[in-house]
């Protein structure tokens, strides 16, 4: 019914503003990417690495090296377009690891961006390495629900909002990062955000007094948020998202909505996610700036796009100081260990109980009696057969190390409260568990949904302390995990989770992938 609700709002667009469209128009060909994570070699149907074997039969998809013939060709298709990126480009394999933000600049120069939003990733390392990342590209950054100004490496280098001229006409740009931020990155203490709605409104108000009239958001801030600023703000043509790697499309079955979804007279896309979709939007403006139409779909970067040989070759020379880390085999599986985004994010998933097994085994001898694991920290699933550490960080990016600390339980089954407090949303926070087992209710109220919490085979005492582990990401207050800040007992400075997972990989291989029940939903 959704679905069909969108369809008619878009086809209400199309009838009813072509009827009174004015005699000049302007043609606008958007071409889009978002939560790109680092995968400039091609990726395979789940999202990880994809061998070079793969790759040749055509198995794989995605790679900077493809992206770089379908812009190409889609700017073919149009004399009028633009290139943007809806944020998250940081953060995802060992090429970010090992050059932080460097390459992507140089690769996202290469493409020819003309602007990019910030993500809550690109605060992943602290201002530092954006700061960096501001330096080398060549293509503007905007973020305008977010104050900058206290913090020297970023103060007045971040622009809310941009007018670039393309074919004749002016064009706005806004840049809308995650309001939480804070929470899910690392933006540091002179950094804050603020409510996307107010934030976009001022620029479009500031850019309509200029006479600007045709206006796109660059938003880092889900699909969900989107229309809510579309449906909140006036004045905004085009959203073009990120954050909730949304895939949206008129033809796949699979979508999550149309390709363009439309909330009154505002067009939203959003591509997916790791390069394996190129967005291409075409829109028509009347001379007063109405938008007058919007078509399009997604482009699938799959084998029938050739490589740019010349990127082929440059990604092949930086990544030879990661081979012989990610190509060192660890173990072998003889099925796919499941990592997939949207069911991690919402139930018991297999790689999410192969990392709480991992570490609650590394810490058995200390005094732990769980684990957890924020699902967002799972980022792709593992194909069967050889298991090498660079499926592992891929899985796996971020860095955390292992940290132990002691709670109650009533702080315990609050943080489970948290966990399931954004499942309509995919949020990031959902629990993977190890010596642990919970129910919840999505249809109860938020913060009381959790039921059944067993710990060791009895339920949970709310006044006992236990020993948890985690990844100090969550420790510290990560995606909203406020309660563990204070916990007792607290270290951070374990070992790598990737190294940790590969390590029990390795002494249970051959591993069988498998689930449990030790999470149900009522």
């Amino acid at each position: 019914m959704k679905r069909f609700l969108m369809n008619a709002a878009a086809l209400g667009l199309s009838t009813g503003l072509t009827a009174g469209m004015a005699s000049a128009e302007y043609s606008l060909t958007i071409l889009h990417t978002n939560d790109f994570h680092a995968r400039f070699e091609p990726i395979s149907k789940y999202d990880g690495p994809c061998g070079a074997e793969d790759n040749t039969a055509g198995e794989c998809f995605g790679g900077t090296a493809r992206l770089v013939t379908a812009i190409k060709d889609a700017r073919a298709r149009s004399n009028n377009s633009i290139l943007v990126d809806g944020g998250d480009q940081f953060q995802g394999t060992l090429f970010y690891s090992y050059y932080k933000g460097q390459m992507a600049a140089e690769m996202m120069n290469k493409l020819g961006y003309d602007g990019m939003t910030v993500g809550n990733h690109e605060f992943d390392d602290g201002p530092e390495v954006l700061a960096s990342f501001l330096t080398a590209a060549s293509f503007p950054i905007l973020m305008s629900n977010a104050d900058v100004s206290a913090e020297p490496l970023l103060a007045n280098r971040l622009a809310k909002s941009i007018v670039i001229e393309r074919g004749g006409e002016k064009i706005g740009l806004i840049g809308l990062t995650p309001e939480d931020t804070h929470e899910l990155a690392s933006p540091g203490d002179n950094v804050t955000f603020s409510d996307p709605v107010a934030a976009v409104q001022g620029e479009v108000d500031k850019m309509t007094a200029e006479g600007v009239n045709k206006i796109i958001v660059l938003s880092h801030s889900s699909y969900a948020i989107d229309q809510k600023v579309a449906a909140e703000t006036t004045g905004v043509d085009v959203i073009v998202g990120g954050h909730s790697n949304t895939f949206l499309s008129n033809t796949d079955e699979n979508a999550e909505g149309p390709y363009p979804t439309m909330v009154g007279t505002t067009a939203i896309v959003q591509a997916y996610a790791y390069g394996k979709y190129l967005g291409e939007l075409n829109v028509t403006f009347d001379d007063e700036g109405n938008l007058t139409e919007a078509t399009g779909e997604p482009v699938l970067i799959d084998a029938s796009v050739v490589e740019d040989d010349d990127t082929v070759a440059r990604i092949a020379e930086m990544a030879k100081p990661l081979d012989e880390i990610r190509n060192k085999v660890v173990a072998d599986t003889a099925e796919v260990i499941g990592g997939d985004r949207a069911v991690c994010r919402s139930q018991e998933c297999s790689m999410g109980n192969l990392i709480a097994d991992a570490m609650l085994a590394r810490v058995a001898d200390q005094g732990i009696d769980v684990a957890i694991q924020n699902s967002g920290g799972i980022r792709a699933s593992i194909n069967s057969g050889q298991v090498t550490m660079g499926d592992v960080l891929t899985v796996l990016p971020f860095q955390n190390t292992l940290s132990t600390f002691q709670v109650s339980g009533a702080v315990l089954v609050e943080a489970l409260e948290n966990s399931v407090s954004q499942l309509e949303e995919g949020a990031g926070r959902f629990l993977q568990v190890a010596g642990m087992s919970y129910a919840f209710d999505v249809t109860a109220a938020v913060g009381s949904r959790v039921s059944d919490v067993m710990i060791a085979g009895a339920p949970i005492d709310l006044e006992k302390v236990y020993g948890v582990v985690s990844n100090d990401y969550v420790r510290n207050g990560g995606d909203g995990f406020a309660m563990f800040k204070m916990a007792e007992n607290a270290y951070d400075f374990g070992p790598d989770l990737a190294d940790v997972t590969a390590q029990y990989l390795a002494a249970n291989a051959p591993y069988k992938p498998y689930t449990d029940g030790r999470i149900t939903a009522k």
